[in-house]
Order: C-alpha cells, then structure tokens, then sequence
C-alpha cells in the first residue's frame, strides 16, 4: 500500500488530478534527469493512491443513496 502524505491527503480531488497531469506532462517531456524523474513517478503514484481513495468514498455514499419510484432520495436503511 502506498504512504500517502499529509500534503497529499489535504488535496481536493479536483486539484491532486490536476497535480498529477502536470507530474505525467514533466514526465512524458523527457526533459528531467533520472533522479528528479524518480521523484515525479514516486510522487505521482501517491497521488493516485489518494485519487482512488477519493473515488472508492464516493461510491461507497453512493450506494447509500436510495431513490424510491417517486423519486424521493434518501440513505438506506440496513
């Protein structure tokens, strides 16, 4: 299991995806040293981890969520 950072984990989703773009950009430049390439994918491999994470609550609220044949919402019950 990946290490998640605390930086990381106070991330929005929205701005770790945009993080992580910007990480495989540098990367798919081909213009980084080997170490500093390292860094990036070690990086970026945490913020994936971070990214599922995000994903994998969501659909667990998700599927709470109860929507009845006349369209009223509400958490389901165990």
């Amino acid at each position: 299991m990946t290490e998640i950072p605390n930086d990381i984990k106070k991330l929005s989703f929205e701005d770790a995806m945009a993080e992580l773009e910007e990480i495989v950009d540098n990367l798919e430049s081909g213009n980084i040293d080997l170490d500093k390439s390292i860094q990036y994918y070690t990086r970026g491999s945490q913020i994936r981890a971070h990214c599922q994470k995000k994903l994998d609550e969501a659909v667990m609220k998700l599927e709470e969520i109860q929507v009845s044949s006349e369209g009223k919402i509400s958490k389901k019950t165990k």
